[in-house]
């Protein structure tokens, strides 16, 4: 430590007694303090780049641990790998999913939704798909004339193209607890058409957002 300065606050001390004790000071007491400044000296700038360091390990555990909670729980980026959603979604958007919409309602007519590929179809790069929700539990669907029938009714699927026909299926009832998933690009999607009603506890979230790119950013 370096030796303690006078200072106003030691106005009630004898000034003599500090200049004795500095007079009366051995050799080895003075060379013992020099020692002693140095050592703290290296002290000091040794454990600075350690504090860092460590700041930085937690600042970046942190990070992680928060994008950890956000994808697992909340939200979760999605790329769109093909055309079966067009002109919605084409190939090479990104898509933002909200893994919350489920927990506090069910899912409605015409939500986008990401899913988990059913069974025999899943490939090592698409373990998830992304379809419109059409057909709701216990609903019967069918497709005929180019058009979509709930319950012997036609419907209007205004985010379609003009002239965009529907294939022909059904009728399907879909079951309890599950929905007629199908893709905007009707002629050219593997669907609820190929595979049939897929199970609500198997939707990741609803598609809520693209965020890619720029200049089509927009809710969906």
């Amino acid at each position: 430590m370096l030796p303690r300065m006078n200072t106003p606050s030691d106005s009630n001390e004898d000034p003599g007694s500090i200049s004795d004790s500095v007079s009366s000071s051995s050799p080895v007491t003075s060379k013992g303090a020099g020692v002693a400044t140095a050592t703290d000296g290296q002290t000091e700038q040794g454990s600075s780049p350690l504090r860092t360091v460590l700041e930085w390990i937690v600042l970046i555990g942190a990070a992680l641990l928060v994008a950890f909670i956000v994808k697992t729980f909340l939200f979760q980026a999605f790329y769109i790998p093909s055309d079966s959603m067009v002109p919605t979604l084409v190939r090479g958007d990104r898509v933002l999913v909200n893994k919350l919409s489920y927990k506090a309602h069910e899912p409605n007519r015409f939500d986008i939704v990401v899913f988990l590929a059913p069974k025999g179809t899943e490939t090592d790069l698409i373990k998830d798909l992304v379809k419109r929700v059409v057909g709701l539990p216990g609903e019967t669907i069918e497709g005929r004339d180019g058009r979509i029938l709930i319950n012997g009714t036609v419907i209007e699927e205004p985010f379609l193209p003009a002239g965009l026909q529907s294939r022909t299926f059904g009728p399907v009832k879909v079951p309890p607890k599950s929905y007629f998933m199908l893709g905007d690009n009707r002629p050219f999607s593997k669907d609820s058409t190929y595979f049939g009603p897929i199970e609500g506890k198997t939707f990741v979230g609803r598609v809520f957002v693209r965020i890619w790119p720029l200049n089509r950013l927009n809710l969906l």
